[in-house]
């Protein structure tokens, strides 16, 4: 008998944990507490009450005054949340480092009551666009070739299909772009390492960076200095009976020329 391939896995999970160690001498965090405030806001346009919340993070500081109480777990690939115990998780700023970003929603939705809701948000396929660019540039010129460094992360468009493959209902997936200013591109990248989101790719060169390619990049940077962050949010709910649910196609009451206050013109009608 053969035997089943084992996908690729992207994310090197011990090199993760280590730059997260490196970076909690000295956390940069403001994009943690820019998605804890935007999850805040969310939760208070829901207009319910949550009593069992757990929330997985790679930082539980920047969660513990807003959400105390909550379960806080680690952003493990085997999320230790009890099947069912929750009627709000949060999956925090994590996401776009799972080897099986499927299988972590999957568990999300496991650990939800029936109609518990789920919130989850990662970084979106335009974060850091220019630091890319100038990576790129910069390596093809110095050495000739590209290695993988920067992860490469969902786009919003196949996101909400990720939901639905979870099992999640009423799933929506959008984003919001957040622009940062650097003095420059060296600035950037020590931010990104207080953030432990440097290099964590399962492909990485293992070694250091030419000072060739790094002088090069920083140089072909934009004057502005600009960094964009695209922070996308999931939302699902888990599924109940007594749920709203989307109307079936055809079946609407009301006729739209009716609720726009126009008259209604039949495409197969002939002109006069």
């Amino acid at each position: 008998m053969g035997r089943m391939n084992t996908p690729p896995r992207l994310s090197d999970r011990d090199a993760l944990v280590a730059h997260r160690v490196r970076a909690s001498a000295s956390p940069a965090l403001f994009l943690h507490a820019w998605v804890a405030d935007e999850v805040q806001e969310r939760l208070q346009e829901v207009n319910r009450p949550f009593t069992d919340v757990a929330i997985v993070t790679a930082w539980p500081q920047v969660w513990a005054d807003r959400f105390p109480g909550a379960t806080v777990v680690p952003d493990e690939e085997a999320l230790a949340l009890k099947t069912q115990s929750f009627d709000l998780v949060i999956h925090a700023l994590a996401l776009h480092w799972a080897n099986d970003l499927v299988g972590q929603l999957v568990q999300c939705r496991r650990a939800l009551r029936p109609d518990g809701l789920f919130l989850g948000t990662l970084f979106g396929g335009q974060t850091l666009q220019e630091l890319r660019t100038v990576l790129a540039q910069a390596e093809a010129a110095v050495t000739g070739g590209l290695s993988p460094r920067i992860a490469p992360m969902a786009e919003i468009r196949d996101l909400g299909g990720l939901l639905q493959r979870a099992g999640f209902a009423l799933p929506v997936a959008d984003a919001a772009t957040v622009p940062v200013e650097y003095d420059s591109a060296l600035h950037l990248m020590r931010d990104l390492r207080a953030m432990g989101e440097t290099n964590a790719l399962t492909g990485r060169l293992r070694g250091f960076t030419r000072r060739a390619v790094i002088t090069q990049a920083a140089a072909l940077y934009p004057d502005d200095g600009i960094a964009t962050f695209e922070i996308v949010t999931l939302t699902g709910w888990a599924p109940a009976e007594n749920q709203q649910q989307p109307l079936r196609p055809g079946s609407a009451k009301t006729r739209l020329s009716e609720a726009l206050g126009v008259p209604e013109i039949n495409p197969n009608s002939s002109k006069s």
